[in-house]
């Protein structure tokens, strides 16, 4: 697989301690739901990211025996509020299996630029199911856009979060 990352920028009207820390704190209450975006699908879940080096960023959900908790990644990185790093993994990875999640917070135009840069797939085989049979220029257009997506949900909350302050 030739190509390697995917990435998306959005402007958040708060400065960069405050963008950090609702990408941290509240990214159960900003990140989409759906099964486009959740390993729940439709079931409700939590997402969780423990703000601290090594932490976890998790999902919760309930499933017919109980709940059900899939690590999404790890902090490889924490440097509020400039930015941390994250080992990711989706679901259908083997337990050997993971990419690279880069978000950096930096101030522009009285706000901050939030920067997410995901890669490492080129250490995946080329036939590997979270492509869905994308080719690389493709799958990496996908990959972009899906965390474009995400972080319109980001920017929309801030300015709700905003509006009720």
């Amino acid at each position: 697989m030739t190509g390697d990352s995917a990435s998306a920028s959005v402007f958040v009207a708060v400065a960069p301690d405050v963008a950090f820390e609702v990408f941290t704190n509240e990214i159960d209450l900003w990140w989409r739901t759906g099964v486009r975006f959740r390993i729940a699908g439709k079931r409700r879940g939590q997402l969780a990211l423990e703000p601290r080096l090594g932490g976890r960023l998790f999902e919760t959900f309930e499933v017919a025996t109980g709940s059900h908790t899939f690590d999404v990644g790890r902090v490889t990185a924490w440097d509020p509020p400039a930015g941390l790093d994250l080992e990711w993994r989706a679901s259908n990875f083997a337990p050997d299996e993971k990419t690279f999640v880069t978000v950096r917070f930096e101030p522009a135009n009285g706000g901050t630029r939030v920067t997410v840069r995901h890669s490492g797939w080129s250490a995946l085989r080329a036939d590997h199911p979270v492509r869905h049979g994308q080719a690389t220029a493709a799958f990496l257009r996908t990959m972009g856009l899906w965390w474009g997506d995400l972080l319109t949900s980001l920017r929309l909350h801030v300015a709700e979060r905003l509006e009720g302050s």
